[in-house]
C-alpha cells in the first residue's frame, strides 16, 4: 500500500529472499473485515450474557478453573508484543522508517500492556478458558497486524510528515495516557482485600464510565489514521465492540464517548 495514494489501493506485490509474497487485495480485505465481524458478535452476545470474568464470575457452587490476574494478563497479552517484535527482527530486509516507527508503535502500547499493566494489576483471577481464547486472538491478531505492516504496506519519505501520521500518533499517545491513568484510578479505588464494585471518580471517568475503554479506542483509531489501512481500521472497530455493558453509573455520565453514547 502506499500511504500517500489512500486505503483503497492495497494491491502489491511483496519480496523476500527472492520469494514473491502475494499481500493481495481480498486476503486483507477479507480479514479486516472478518475482524470487525468478530467484534459485532462479540457485542451481540455481551448483550445477552456476560463473560464470566470479575464482577461476573460464578460463585462457589460454579467453580471454574482460573488464572491469577497477573499472570492472565501477561500470558493473553505477550503475543501481541512478542509476535510483531518477532517479525521485526527476522525481517530479511530491513523496513522503511515509517514501516518501523508504526510497528514499534503498536508494540510500545502492548509492551506496557505485558510488562507494566500486568504486574500492576490487582484483580480478580481469570477463568482459563477466556485467557487460552484471549491469548489466541493477540497471537493472530499481532501476526496479521505485524505482517501487514512490514510486508505490505509502504510509506514514502513524505509520509513521515503528513497530517495523518501527525494526528493519529498524536490521538494514539493521547489515548494511552488515558488508558494508562484510568487503569492507575481503577486500580486506588479498594483498599486490600475489598472486592466491593466502586464507582470511579477523577480523569475521564467525571464524563464517562468507561474511561479506560475510552481511552483504547483513542488509541487505536489515532493508530488507524496514522497507519491508514484497513488491517488497523479494522482493530480499531473491533476494540469499539469489544466492550461491556454498564449499567450502575451516574446519569450525567455516558458509557464510553463523552457526551454522546
Amino acid at each position: 500500500m502506499e500511504a500517500g495514494g489512500g486505503i483503497g489501493t492495497w494491491m502489491r506485490f511483496c519480496f523476500r529472499n527472492n520469494e514473491m509474497l502475494l499481500c493481495g487485495d481480498a486476503m486483507v480485505q477479507s480479514s479486516s473485515w472478518g475482524l470487525m465481524a468478530m467484534g459485532v458478535a462479540y457485542l451481540f452476545r455481551q448483550v445477552h450474557c456476560h463473560t464470566p470474568y470479575g464482577r461476573y464470575m460464578p460463585g462457589s457452587a460454579d467453580p471454574v478453573r482460573t488464572v491469577p490476574a497477573k499472570l492472565a494478563w501477561f500470558l493473553q497479552e505477550l503475543p501481541s508484543f512478542l509476535v510483531p517484535m518477532l517479525l521485526i527482527l527476522t525481517s530479511h530486509e530491513p523496513p522503511g522508517l515509517g514501516q518501523t516507527l508504526l510497528s514499534w508503535t503498536f508494540c510500545v502500547h502492548y509492551f506496557q500492556r505485558t510488562f507494566i499493566y500486568s504486574l500492576l494489576t490487582n484483580g480478580r483471577p481469570t477463568p482459563l478458558r477466556i485467557v487460552i481464547f484471549a491469548a489466541i486472538f493477540c497471537s493472530l491478531n499481532g501476526l496479521f497486524q505485524g505482517y501487514y505492516m512490514l510486508y505490505c504496506a509502504k510509506y514514502s519519505e513524505s509520509w513521515l510528515s503528513d497530517i495523518r501520521l501527525v494526528t493519529g500518533l498524536t490521538l494514539f499517545f493521547l489515548g494511552m495516557a488515558i488508558n494508562i491513568h484510568s487503569d492507575y484510578i481503577l486500580r486506588h479505588l479498594r483498599r486490600p482485600g475489598e472486592v466491593v464494585y466502586r464507582i470511579p471518580k477523577g480523569g475521564m471517568f467525571e464524563y464517562v464510565s468507561g474511561a479506560n475503554f475510552f481511552g483504547e479506542i483513542v488509541e487505536w483509531f489515532g493508530y488507524a489514521i496514522a497507519t491508514w489501512s484497513m488491517p488497523s481500521l479494522s482493530f480499531a472497530i473491533f476494540t469499539m465492540f469489544y466492550l461491556e455493558k454498564f449499567t450502575d453509573y451516574p446519569r450525567s455520565r455516558k458509557a464510553v464517548i463523552p457526551f454522546i453514547f
